[in-house]
């Protein structure tokens, strides 16, 4: 899954791609780097975010999903927590709800997916973004995410959202020290994965890495980290890596198919470029 922020203070490239052009130039490249999903942000939720008014971040959204559905058939997710945003990205063409509050940000936020019908991610988080980073606690972060989420897809198929629908993020880097929990809950993906959804992995150009590497500069000198953190994934489990260099990614994982014996057909990279 590629990342495509429509946003102009994202962690990572907030501000490179506000215009519809440019965020159109970039989810191109995305696809034709091997990207078999868009993630398409339009609000931060970076530490310390401040929220945008849902028809900022719609206008943000909506134009770059309608132009992207008028040329290619690869699935849109929209990276949103606002049940009306989420609303006019699907009918503008997503078919997947990515929401970092799993549902709980609006009373009615679990009816809104129910009756949109589209897939869901539900992801954890522990707080919310303006504060998750000031004191995080766990005494166990995997048993405590993994619960956590398990209650939330209950509470999201109460509500009529069909259960082949939901997709679970541990929400690596959301309200958790950058390495005393996140680091323990890659290492426990198996037990994420063995709740019995599909998972998606978001932990690419995250801090937690700069922690373990001091010496990077900054988020985009974190591929090394990212590709070890998809490739913890990936022998998890995980049904999903969400990242920011699609094309590095995917010849890693590849390369760890292929040492795997399996073969590298599930990975085929392009032999035109």
């Amino acid at each position: 899954m590629g990342i495509v922020n429509v946003t102009p203070d994202s962690f990572s490239d907030g501000g490179r791609r506000l215009t519809l052009d440019a965020a159109l130039a970039h989810a191109r490249r995305l696809i034709a780097d091997g990207a078999e999903m868009l993630d398409i942000g339009g609000e931060s939720t970076r530490p310390g975010a401040e929220p945008v008014p849902a028809a900022e971040e719609q206008a943000r959204v909506v134009p770059l999903i309608e132009a992207l559905r008028a040329e290619t058939a690869v699935p849109l997710s929209v990276d949103t927590m606002k049940p009306e945003v989420a609303r006019a990205a699907v009918a503008a063409g997503a078919a997947i709800w990515n929401d970092v509050t799993a549902l709980a940000y609006a009373p009615d936020s679990l009816a809104a997916a129910a009756g949109l019908g589209c897939d869901v991610v539900l992801m954890h988080m522990q707080g919310e973004p303006r504060s998750m980073q000031q004191a995080p606690r766990y005494d166990d972060v995997v048993a405590e995410v993994c619960a956590a989420l398990a209650e939330r897809a209950a509470l999201a198929m109460a509500a009529g959202v069909a259960r082949e629908r939901i997709w679970l993020d541990p929400g690596v880097g959301f309200g958790k020290h950058r390495t005393r929990h996140n680091l323990p809950l890659l290492a426990g993906l198996a037990q994420v994965t063995a709740l019995g959804f599909p998972v998606l992995l978001g932990a690419s150009r995250k801090s937690f890495i700069g922690a373990v590497d001091p010496r990077s500069t900054g988020p985009e000198d974190r591929l090394g980290g990212s590709i070890a953190a998809a490739l913890a994934g990936a022998a998890a489990g995980v049904a999903a890596v969400r990242v920011h260099d699609v094309r590095e990614t995917r010849q890693a994982l590849a390369v760890q198919h292929a040492i795997a014996g399996a073969g590298a057909a599930d990975f085929t990279l392009h032999t035109d470029d």
